[in-house]
């Protein structure tokens, strides 16, 4: 199989749950909203897919990893996330919303996490950028941001699970078609994942990362809601996601000429300090067109942050337990941090305005960036000392 024809299944499956996803991340809350839900309760409807992440990312990581298949773990979730979303669309009072999105979010949140661990080791074999690969679940995000957008200003927010759907369905079918990946040693034993929670330099370095991570997934949650407070619409949040996913798709295309110059820890910490700097730009603003036009910031910080965390981990996790390395790096970036990011930020955004809230979470990044350059000059005190 050539690399190209070995890479267009996985490249689609990018593509295709991205643009479903964006579909949720953008405009969950505003259908939310739709549906009555003040800004506390849309918190905690948000923080419910956080919450049962950081169970699910590693369940299903060890899974495939014991099974030693990752298509047929896609294939799962993927069927759950179809038929779960259809219920989740037809609830209205929030205890059910918050019953039916937590089955939502337990088949849908390891969907991305397997997606990018796919993508990392197919980069490894084919000795590629994982960026190039990646960058198309970042073309699809994109995409699906600005057109269904539109789509939703024109139509209604009501309608959003219809093309949500339709993602969903090619997401499925792509699937079908997705080479798996190959391992071989021996499946896992629940035992062998000790070995992840008592490596120091891992466990370490994603509790500083969630420092920033959380900023990013309050933003996820809350951007939407604070381009309408500034008095923007569907389409204007629509936009604000394209141009921010359009910036990382760029960053993620041209990582092979960036990122191998140096230590991944160096563009974790450039990507920390922008991401502060980022922060307090958005609370300073007062239009939405502002925010629209800070988003190319977005690339500079999560792409650049994203790609750089991925790379390190994967060097701190044995092979033999890298779906589940991935997934509880996943879990601890979009689980533990977005269950902190939706709750406080649904709080503070109801009590304060998304001034307030962007400050706080400019300062958190501060922070977080201050102990990354602790954290790298321990690691490289420790690589010289052992040379």
């Amino acid at each position: 199989m050539t690399e190209k024809h070995s890479l267009l299944p996985l490249k689609t499956l990018l593509f295709s749950f991205h643009a479903a996803n964006t579909i949720i991340l953008s405009f969950l809350p505003l259908y939310l909203q739709f549906k009555g839900l003040n800004g506390t309760e849309i918190g905690w409807v948000l923080a419910t897919g956080p919450l049962i992440s950081i169970f699910s990312q590693p369940f299903w990581g060890y899974m495939s990893d014991k099974y030693k298949t990752v298509q047929r773990m896609l294939f799962i979730c993927v069927i759950g996330l179809l038929l779960t979303s259809v219920i989740f669309f037809q609830m209205n009072g929030l205890i059910a919303l918050l019953i039916v999105a937590t089955l939502f979010y337990f088949f849908s949140y390891p969907i991305s996490s397997f997606g990018d661990s796919l993508a990392q080791r197919r980069a490894d074999e084919l000795e590629v950028s994982f960026g190039t690969i990646r960058t198309w679940g970042s073309i699809g995000f994109a995409t699906s941001a600005l057109l269904i957008g539109e789509l939703l200003n024109r139509i209604g927010i009501q309608y959003m699970m219809w093309p949500f759907l339709f993602f969903a369905l090619l997401t499925l079918i792509v699937v079908i078609r997705l080479e798996d990946v190959t391992v071989d040693s021996e499946p896992i034993q629940l035992h062998d994942v000790t070995q992840l929670l008592k490596n120091k330099s891992f466990m370490f370095f994603l509790l500083i990362m969630m420092l920033i991570t959380i900023g990013h997934r309050a933003n996820d949650s809350f951007i939407g809601l604070y381009i309408h407070q500034l008095g923007g619409s569907e389409g204007l949040v629509g936009l604000a996601w394209f141009i921010g996913v359009a910036s990382e798709a760029l960053v993620f295309a041209f990582s092979a000429l960036w990122f191998r110059k140096y230590h991944p820890l160096i563009f974790v910490i450039i990507g920390s300090i922008l991401y502060s700097i980022r922060w307090f730009l958005f609370a300073l603003v007062d239009t939405p067109m502002l925010i629209i036009s800070l988003q190319f910031l977005h690339g500079l910080t999560f792409g650049v942050f994203y790609t750089a965390a991925m790379s390190y981990i994967t060097r701190l996790i044995p092979n033999i337990l890298q779906s589940t390395g991935h997934l509880i790096f996943y879990a601890a970036f979009f689980g533990v941090s977005g269950v902190i990011g939706s709750l406080i930020g649904g709080r503070w955004m109801e009590l304060f305005g998304g001034s307030y809230l962007y400050t706080v979470l400019g300062i958190l990044a501060m922070i977080g960036a201050t102990f990354l350059i602790l954290y790298y000059t321990i690691v490289k005190r420790k690589t010289i000392n052992a040379n």
